[in-house]
């Protein structure tokens, strides 16, 4: 019986989980099951008038260069396309390096950036600090609140970016109403979605115009490989956006695309079970005597709770802790702790705590870390695939010492 009639030969009628396993795959003469690594830097060409006319870019789909194009990366990037419900992505060898490049390649000299103003150091670095350097002026805002967006908006804004839930506080932006605004104004919304995960936000469908991740957290999720991917339309991506990789060169290794690749089959099973597991810590910590404020964005106790709920499929594996006594209270429960490791990093199928006021977001100054919600006492816990009770016991006892 032939299969070419099978509606699920299109990858748009498969489900998020059967895109995760399948999704962008490509088999070469073997037949092989699990994706090829393309481990190489060139190619050669039949003749030398298909080498002009991929240069040219009369071929779709052609390799000249692994700097422009790699089979094993293209398949990560249509991957992520996929699952994100985009016309297209490219990948790049960081996090970092998706987002300085999803920025600066909207902007020109003369430009203007409106940015939330709790941003990772390095996403905040990118706008306050780099952008400005090239002629491009921003303006931080407070982005719990849309209206602060509107008032910033200049006749050369030509970028809003954000990330939702912030890092680390779990603050919250309406990307719709951010993105309505951004709009009016002639400018494209960028929002970094990292917290969230393609699983449970989907700023495309929100109105956003690009989507960022770091493909180090979740995506890979094992602590392994660094990368990262922007995703969004094809004439942005195909446009700027890929001109800027081409000549950046902050380009994705095939071999970590690959480690990628393995990673996204798994994305969802890890996703829920970690969610599933923060949910139970969130509960159990909520009313703990030794910590001033347990921050989540699906816990009824977030003051924006229900944007969380009207934004947010779930609340994600991020957890924020105000412990009382300060820095020396979250030193103390972070040094008394067994299972739980400290790591600035996140995402991970470990669970990870850090003190973002002495890491993530030390170079600030202790006036904008106040006024960004990082306060001595916070602790920013990524919960990964351990026993949800052993957990819960362990951050129990680390609070007993504070």
């Amino acid at each position: 019986m032939s299969r070419d009639k099978n509606p699920l030969l299109d990858p748009n009628r498969r489900a998020a989980a059967t895109q995760m396993v399948h999704g962008g795959g490509k088999r070469t003469d073997f037949n092989e099951t699990s994706e090829a690594i393309f481990l190489n830097s060139g190619y050669s060409y039949p003749s030398s008038e298909h080498a002009e006319l991929l240069f040219q870019n009369k071929i779709p789909g052609g390799h000249n260069y692994s700097r422009f194009a790699n089979p094993t990366v293209d398949m990560f990037q249509e991957r992520m396309a996929l699952i994100e419900g985009a016309e297209a992505g490219r990948a790049f060898a960081s996090g970092m390096a998706a987002v300085t490049n999803a920025v600066m390649s909207q902007v020109r000299a003369g430009d203007h950036i409106v940015a939330a103003q709790a941003l990772f150091g390095g996403c905040r670095y990118v706008v306050e600090d780099y952008a400005p350097r090239f002629g491009v002026e921003s303006t931080l805002v407070d982005g719990r609140d849309p209206e602060n967006f509107a008032r910033a908006m200049r006749p050369n804004t030509k970028v809003v970016f954000l990330e939702t839930p912030t890092n680390p506080t779990l603050e919250l932006v309406d990307i719709k109403a951010v993105a309505d605004i951004a709009h009016a104004h002639g400018a494209k919304l960028i929002v970094d979605n990292v917290f969230s995960t393609a699983l449970y936000q989907k700023p495309l469908q929100l109105g956003a115009d690009l989507v960022t991740y770091s493909a180090t957290k979740h995506i890979d999720g094992q602590g392994r490989v660094l990368g990262g991917v922007v995703l969004g339309s094809r004439e942005l991506i195909e446009g700027d956006v890929h001109t800027f990789l081409r000549q950046t060169g902050a380009t994705l290794s095939a071999f970590n695309a690959w480690v990628l690749l393995k990673g996204l089959e798994t994305y969802e099973l890890r996703i829920r079970q970690m969610t599933d597991s923060a949910e139970k810590i969130v509960a159990a910590l909520a009313s703990h005597p030794r910590i001033n404020r347990v921050i989540y964005p699906h816990h009824p106790s977030h003051p924006q709770y229900e944007l969380a709920k009207r934004q947010m499929q779930r609340g994600s594996t991020i957890i924020a802790l105000d412990v009382k006594g300060g820095q020396e209270g979250a030193f103390t429960l972070s040094d008394s702790l067994a299972v739980i490791l400290i790591s600035n990093n996140l995402g991970d199928a470990k669970s990870l705590i850090t003190h973002p006021r002495t890491t993530t977001h030390a170079r600030f100054t202790e006036e904008v870390r106040l006024e960004t919600g990082v306060t001595p006492g916070l602790l920013r816990l990524s919960v990964g695939l351990e026993s949800p009770d052993d957990l819960i016991a362990d951050l129990m006892y680390g609070l007993d010492q504070v």
